[in-house]
């Protein structure tokens, strides 16, 4: 076996799991789940039938590469979204299986594991993905801790010259998970010269960048970066997209890569012998979703509200504030992250994750203690009644 695989550490939900042994959680109260960042919202009926539609395509063996019809609708899409003049969809696109599976693929593909000591850097708290894509590509994880008196920006400062000249990858995830921050321009500026200085790849998880709450104020992506900074090409830089969040199609399991046509040549090679094709029916449902906007409006509108709602009832109780984007809360608590989670378990039944869980201990902190991440997945009236019990929660500490 490989002897990387014992360097994984369990995911965040399987420590959750033990967090809970032996306890019985209030049966007087229904449970309310909001630890996992799986979408609630229904998926909207035209994609479902667009699947019913294309159900004939699974008689096909579908290319690795995905139809052009997707490679395009995806072009256009991300040329649009992010102001770009335009996007190659022979070669600067590839489909994938939902992010998470590229994010982890990809650093199998391109670290070097023969250079010595090869590093990939991470944000912390982070995806634990990047963690075990960096370990089983061979590479040793670095990370940089996003503390909230920076206002969880990336502090690249934090690394030392030699731990940059080994990286061969960096993950960076704007809007981010945890803590619903977006990189600015001049934080993308600065990741753009380390990485000319350097000649590390930047791998930037933008997974919920349609989860923001400004309408016509989406966050600044990777690819927007470039174009405004005069940058000629998208050199050193691949940026993964989903439509699970923007389209509550978490089972389609469908989304893309784009950016250095060298890169994604070498990665599609690499995906051809990995073999992970998307299936005919899901590429088909997939352009019905990356054509059409109006859904992804009222999603918005609906985590806009459950923001609004939950922020206001919890002023005063927790020290939270509206993210920037995304579907998380990213809540200080007045106890202990696993305490607080624990009791707030067995007494009131409702579940949210430590941060602790979604970070490291690195320069001598965990930037995730005394923190929760509260996903607002649930219904409108389930968050409500989530928020009150974690109302009862704190005022009875």
């Amino acid at each position: 076996m490989n002897p990387n695989l014992n360097l994984l550490q369990p995911y965040p939900f399987q420590k959750l799991r033990k967090l809970f042994e032996g306890i019985t959680r209030n049966p007087s109260l229904d449970p309310i789940d909001l630890h996992i960042g799986e979408p609630k919202h229904a998926t909207p009926e035209f994609i479902r039938q667009a699947m019913v539609d294309n159900l004939d395509g699974l008689a096909k063996y579908p290319t690795t590469n995905g139809t052009l019809a997707l490679r395009r609708s995806i072009a256009v899409w991300a040329a649009h979204r992010f102001n770009l003049p335009g996007i190659d969809p022979e070669t600067q696109v590839v489909p994938v299986n939902g992010s998470r599976e590229a994010l982890f693929s990809f650093a199998q593909a391109v670290i070097d594991a023969d250079r010595p000591d090869p590093v990939v850097v991470c944000p912390n708290p982070f995806y634990q993905i990047y963690e075990g894509a960096a370990l089983l590509a061979g590479a040793t994880p670095q990370f940089i801790n996003t503390l909230p008196n920076n206002h969880f920006k990336l502090d690249f400062s934090q690394l030392s010259d030699d731990i940059w000249a080994r990286t061969q990858l960096i993950y960076v995830c704007s809007p981010n998970n945890p803590t619903g921050g977006v990189m600015t321009l001049d934080e993308w500026k600065i990741l753009f010269a380390l990485s000319d200085r350097y000649g590390f790849i930047i791998a930037a998880d933008e997974c919920y960048s349609e989860i923001y709450f400004r309408e016509g104020q989406a966050p600044l992506g990777a690819l927007d970066a470039v174009h405004q900074l005069g940058r000629t090409d998208f050199q050193r830089l691949v940026v993964f997209n989903s439509l699970s969040k923007r389209s509550n199609v978490p089972g389609l399991r469908s989304g893309f890569v784009a950016g250095d046509a060298q890169l994604l040549e070498k990665y599609l090679l690499y995906r051809t012998y990995h073999g992970c094709a998307m299936n005919p029916a899901s590429q088909a449902t997939s352009i019905a979703a990356w054509n059409d906007e109006a859904h992804v409006a009222e999603n918005r509108r609906l985590y806009l509200e459950k923001f609004t709602t939950v922020i206001d009832r919890l002023s005063g109780i927790l020290p939270v504030q509206m993210p920037d984007a995304s579907f998380y809360l990213w809540a200080k608590t007045p106890i202990s992250d696993t305490e607080f989670t624990k009791r707030l378990h067995r007494d009131y039944n409702v579940t949210v994750l430590p941060g602790s869980y979604l970070a490291r201990d690195v320069r001598g902190i965990n930037p995730g203690e005394n923190f929760v991440r509260i996903a607002l997945v649930a219904p409108l009236e389930k968050c409500i009644e989530a928020t009150e019990r974690i109302k009862h929660l704190v005022m009875n500490l």
